[in-house]
């Protein structure tokens, strides 16, 4: 018996970044929009980490799907662990696709280098109103963008969106997630990621626990550059 996947998009993006992975999945699958994003509106500075686990969880009711394998991608890794507290053991198995997820009791702004915290702090000092979500073009070519051809960014970028800022300094809380100590979990590290680097995945894979690390030579929009391969794993822990 094949379990369902559940898709989960990162920052910056809705579900159609899945799109190019839907087709080779051989288990039944759906991609979540959390809210804010795709059919899911809402007031992008009223969405909380909490209101994306419960997003999630209502689309695995609305699917019907009693187990479910559940893959998240970047940013996700901050919503899952909520969700796999309101799902409990139909949980089979949890997936983190080169995942932010944060030591317990601290957010995604504190896992970024100092440098960068000082800019938002400077931006926010300033009174900048401009929406911390919506990245330029070059920013995202340097980020998403380098192992992508140009008809594959330009893909990207079409399904770029504006990002929830609550998300980013949410603090993240793991107690769930370490309580289902019997569910297995997997984490695909992309070894060409600009944006998350194969050693600081490896410090947030930590952070999960006793996770299986599968390595796939892609950067960090890997569902795009290799979306066969994405679901070739996917596929494999959803039996």
């Amino acid at each position: 018996m094949v379990t369902p996947v559940v898709l989960v998009h990162g920052g910056g993006f809705d579900a159609r970044c899945w799109d190019l992975v839907l087709p080779h999945l051989r288990a039944p699958a759906i991609a979540v929009d959390l809210p804010g994003r795709g059919d899911r509106p809402a007031d992008l500075a009223t969405v909380r980490l909490a209101g994306c686990a419960a997003a999630i969880v209502e689309d695995v009711d609305k699917a019907g799907f009693d187990e479910v394998v559940l893959a998240g991608h970047s940013l996700a890794g901050c919503s899952l662990p909520g969700a796999i507290g309101l799902l409990g053991e139909r949980v089979r198995h949890a997936v983190f696709v080169a995942c932010t997820v944060p030591e317990d009791g601290t957010s995604c702004f504190d896992t970024l280098d100092p440098a960068i915290q000082a800019m938002g702090r400077a931006a926010v000092e300033r009174g900048d109103q401009s929406d911390p979500g919506v990245m330029d073009s070059a920013m995202a070519k340097a980020l998403f963008g380098n192992d992508l051809d140009d008809e594959q960014f330009a893909w990207c970028v079409e399904r770029m969106v504006p990002e929830a800022p609550q998300l980013i300094v949410d603090p993240v809380d793991l107690a769930q997630l370490h309580s289902a100590s019997a569910m297995p979990r997997t984490w695909i590290r992309t070894l060409q990621d600009v944006i998350l680097p194969p050693d600081k995945q490896l410090r947030f894979a930590a952070n999960v626990g006793n996770c299986e690390i599968v390595d796939l030579d892609a950067a960090h929009m890997c569902m795009i550059s290799r979306p066969a391969a994405t679901a070739a794993l996917l596929d494999r822990l959803a039996v």
